[in-house]
């Protein structure tokens, strides 16, 4: 085997650990109040840089294109508490306007 098929097991044993070791945890541990603060923040941090990285970035390039519009008025269908339905459509709709005026790649 090649020196990446080890690096790929190896990542793969500790990715198995780490949630195996999940298991072990205390029941009391994973009912308080900061346990479930840590990872509502998480989840929100996680999908924050997410959508950071997919709307700012093609490759290895920042860009500034059609997807930052459609951010741009997704963000706004949500500051008026749109359904998240409304909120997708606001997004595409904003991208192909966009797009087809040509005011964005």
């Amino acid at each position: 085997m090649s020196e990446l098929s080890w690096w790929i097991l190896g990542a793969c044993a500790v990715a198995f650990a780490t949630k195996l070791s999940g298991y072990f945890v205390p029941r009391k541990v994973l009912d308080s109040a900061l346990m479930t603060r840590v990872a509502a923040t998480l989840t929100v941090a996680l999908l924050a840089s997410l959508v950071t990285m997919n709307a700012f970035t093609s490759g290895q390039e920042l860009v500034i294109d059609a997807r930052v519009g459609a951010l741009a008025a997704a963000c706004v269908a949500l500051l008026f508490k749109a359904p998240f339905l409304v909120v997708v459509i606001s997004g595409a709709a904003a991208a192909i306007v966009l797009r087809a005026t040509g005011l964005a790649a």
